[in-house]
């Protein structure tokens, strides 16, 4: 079945655990093909590490979208070990998040198409600043613009 670009929803999930390992929470982000938008923050009452909280939040993230009708799924997640865990040619697993990542594959054979893609934290920023909400934590302040010097001859 081909999924009309237009179909395609958004989703931009974080997840954080303060301090690492500490309590979790998420935050996502789901902008459907509309334009409407939808936000998720969550603590979720747990301990865990930041790893743990990232697959959390990719998997709320995909429950969300479903239930508000979602069919097709951009996914955007900060966490490398995240999009490589649930790409095509997965490295060795961490064991104790072996479960979480066979629930997240779970999720996503539930839609028609996903595609999940690594984003600098940077462009993440929202469902970054949504999860670390959730624990009462304040936003990260930006990153610097980065200075071009001039080179000296």
């Amino acid at each position: 079945m081909a999924i009309a670009q237009p179909d395609i929803w958004q989703i931009y999930c974080d997840g954080t655990a303060c301090p690492n390992p500490g309590r979790m929470a998420y935050g996502v982000v789901i902008l459907a093909p509309t334009g409407e938008r939808h936000t998720l923050s969550h603590a979720t009452g747990t301990r865990g590490c930041n790893n743990e909280a990232e697959v959390l939040a990719l998997i709320a993230a995909m429950q969300a979208a479903g239930a508000l009708g979602a069919q097709a799924l951009c996914l955007h997640s900060d966490s490398s070990i995240v999009v490589e865990q649930l790409g095509a040619n997965p490295p060795i697993s961490v064991a104790r998040l072996t479960y979480l990542f066979d629930l997240a594959r779970r999720e996503l054979a539930c839609f028609a198409y996903t595609e999940l893609c690594w984003i600098p934290s940077h462009r993440n920023a929202q469902a970054d600043a949504l999860a670390r909400a959730a624990l009462g934590l304040l936003p990260r302040p930006p990153s610097p613009p980065h200075s071009h010097k001039k080179r000296r001859k």
